[in-house]
């Protein structure tokens, strides 16, 4: 299933400094040789450049407590099995049997947050092959902690998710 992705507005500029900012935050505070033990390289995300059925915008509504989603315009989650990427939330939301669960998209080992892949019930980072739960549980490391979940409800065809 292709993944659809909701994108921000950072330029790419924008987005390569606050990666280098963070990624030297993260090494002074832990070390340069917690971030290299890993034996896999960290992999590029594969972002499409452009889908052919995109999300229509008003059909996922982020703000400070919680992300709305009109069901019936994402057609990704109509099915269980269905997920999405919600990137500027930073957010996996999936669709098992008909119950909806939202877990943080930040992998808990490096912190890869767009390259996500999703099969029986098991998402797993392709960055270094660590896998969880719908959840947010370990299944498989390299990463040792647990995704964060989020809360979520379904009303009238949107799923809210507690953020």
């Amino acid at each position: 299933m292709k993944t659809r992705i909701k994108t921000g507005n950072l330029t790419e500029e924008r987005r390569a400094f606050l990666k280098k900012s963070g990624a030297m935050a993260a090494m002074s505070a832990f070390g340069v040789g917690f971030f290299t033990s890993c034996a896999k390289e960290v992999a590029e995300p594969d972002i499409p450049e452009e889908d052919d059925t995109p999300i229509a915008k008003d059909a996922i509504t982020i703000n400070d407590t919680t992300v709305l989603i009109q069901l019936d315009m994402v057609e990704d989650l109509e099915s269980s099995g269905g997920w999405i990427l919600i990137q500027d939330a930073n957010l996996l939301v999936v669709n098992v049997g008909g119950s909806f669960f939202a877990i943080s998209s930040i992998c808990s080992h490096q912190g890869c947050s767009t390259s996500w892949e999703y099969a029986d019930e098991v998402f797993t980072c392709t960055c270094h092959d660590s896998k969880f739960s719908t959840t947010g549980e370990v299944l498989q490391g390299p990463a040792a902690a647990a995704l964060y979940s989020f809360n979520t409800s379904v009303k009238d065809g949107i799923l809210t998710i507690s953020v």
